[in-house]
């Protein structure tokens, strides 16, 4: 009798699991199919908003692409048209011997119906090659010694490349050391410096180490000479570095 009892009692059991998994399957779909009923009626209702929506991102995206086809390009090569005439005058400026202020205000003026660097710069600002007539029309100014436009272009124009980028950071602390304005030279050569070029860097780090010097900052300029032959060993400034050093460690001993 206490064997049939157990056998009974254990069926029992799992009768009770059996029916209370059921149960908990049946809440489960009946979750899912409230959500899913609930889900059908927040589209149905939503079904416009979110055609519409559909639509406004579409045109959205056909307008980013027309613009660009339609407007940039064609912009972007127009420019860069624009741009030739002026670039040559300033390439035969770097060439020659005489004539060379003419050249140069040449290519920032224009001439012969040709816009100049600075007319580039003006109207074509939002392309690269207006990005690049700024970087142009500052380098003229520094060679005319006009360093207040020159500063003005040099400071408009933005590039990552790492030749053309230090060099027009370079070209703006030259404008400030003409200037005497030393300071600010000193930080633009530091920016300049930042771009890892085995030719621009130590060039920008000796030109700020010689003003720190002249400004008697003589630890700044140790540590931008010691700079040098750490990171710039066999660059030209680095072949005669450890005199620079040693110059700088005898000014701060003083």
């Amino acid at each position: 009798m206490a064997t049939y009892k157990k056998k009974a009692s254990k069926s029992k059991d799992n009768n009770q699991q059996a029916v209370q998994e059921q149960s908990t399957t049946a809440e489960v779909f009946n979750t899912l199919d409230e959500t899913a009923s609930r889900s059908e009626q927040w589209i149905e209702k939503n079904s416009k908003p979110l055609f519409y929506g559909l639509v406004i991102v579409a045109l959205a995206v056909l307008g980013y692409l027309g613009y660009n086809k339609y407007i940039i390009e064609p912009t972007e090569t127009e420019a860069a048209n624009e741009l030739a005439f002026p670039r040559k005058h300033f390439n035969q400026a770097n060439t020659v011997s005489v004539g060379v202020d003419s050249l140069l205000n040449l290519g920032l003026e224009g001439a012969d119906g040709k816009y100049g660097f600075i007319d580039v710069a003006s109207i074509y600002g939002s392309t690269d090659a207006g990005n690049l007539a700024n970087y142009y029309a500052g380098l003229s100014y520094l060679k005319l010694k006009q360093y207040d436009k020159a500063i003005e272009h040099l400071s408009k124009f933005s590039s990552d490349d790492l030749a053309i980028g230090p060099v027009s950071l370079g070209a703006v602390g030259d404008a400030f050391a003409d200037i005497d304005q030393f300071n600010e030279a000193i930080s633009y050569y530091v920016k300049a410096s930042v771009k890892n070029n085995n030719y621009t860097a130590p060039l920008f780090l000796f030109k700020a180490g010689q003003l720190s010097m002249h400004l008697k900052d003589y630890n700044k300029a140790l540590t931008l000479f010691k700079q040098i032959k750490s990171d710039y060993p066999t660059s030209v400034q680095g072949g005669d570095i450890d005199k620079y050093i040693s110059s700088a460690e005898f000014a701060v001993k003083k």
